[in-house]
């Protein structure tokens, strides 16, 4: 096993996450699986093979994203309405940095 469950408990709380023993157990298996996977990747030839900046294929124009079109802004009242807590048009969150 590449990941052990001690490393997944030191990153969950590097990150403040709150893992059960089972999603530990579950987060060590399938982070494990993802490098092995990893690894079977890193055994295929590419000789020859041009890096790429993006992963969009040489297409020209076809190759594209979508136009970039403006439209409607949400109103601060709108973007706040599901927020749990809020006030003054804002967002409010608990502290999670001290001085």
């Amino acid at each position: 096993m590449k990941i052990t469950e001690t490393e997944v408990r030191q990153v969950a709380g590097l990150a403040n996450l709150s893992l059960t023993d089972t999603e530990i157990a579950r987060m060590a298996r399938e982070l494990d699986d993802i490098l092995t996977h990893v690894d079977k990747l890193n055994e295929l030839d590419t000789t020859g093979v041009e890096p790429m900046a993006q992963v969009l294929y040489a297409a020209g124009e076809t190759a594209t994203w979508r136009d970039d079109i403006e439209g409607a802004t949400l109103s601060n009242s709108c973007a706040v309405a599901n927020a749990p807590v809020s006030g003054a048009g804002f967002f409010k969150v608990p502290r999670v940095i001290e001085k």
